[in-house]
């Protein structure tokens, strides 16, 4: 099981003191294994807490669906740009 993480440690010590204050108070018990009892069951029910504040986790990783490398069409020719008219070795040697 994972530690717990901080929100998870302050609700469960928060309903201790509550459920342990609230149960002595509503039960107006005097005697020491009352307040035993009822300090046990407020460190049990702070536990309960604990365990039962959900915890957030990563989402999983999806999978990317994979992409095929983009191809040329078939039955279609390589077009070679053309030679400038004019631009010719003759013309830049200067014959």
């Amino acid at each position: 099981m994972p530690r717990p993480n901080t929100a998870q440690l302050a609700y469960g010590s928060a309903t201790v003191v509550f459920s342990t204050a609230a149960l002595l108070l509503l039960s107006r018990t005097t005697t020491t294994l009352g307040i035993i009892a009822i300090s046990v069951a407020g460190l049990l029910i702070g536990v309960l807490v604990v365990v039962a504040v959900p915890v957030r986790r990563k989402a999983p990783a999806v999978p990317q669906p994979s992409v095929p490398a983009q191809r040329a069409p078939r039955n279609t020719e390589i077009r070679v740009p053309a030679v400038h008219a004019g631009a010719g070795a003759d013309t830049r040697i200067g014959s």
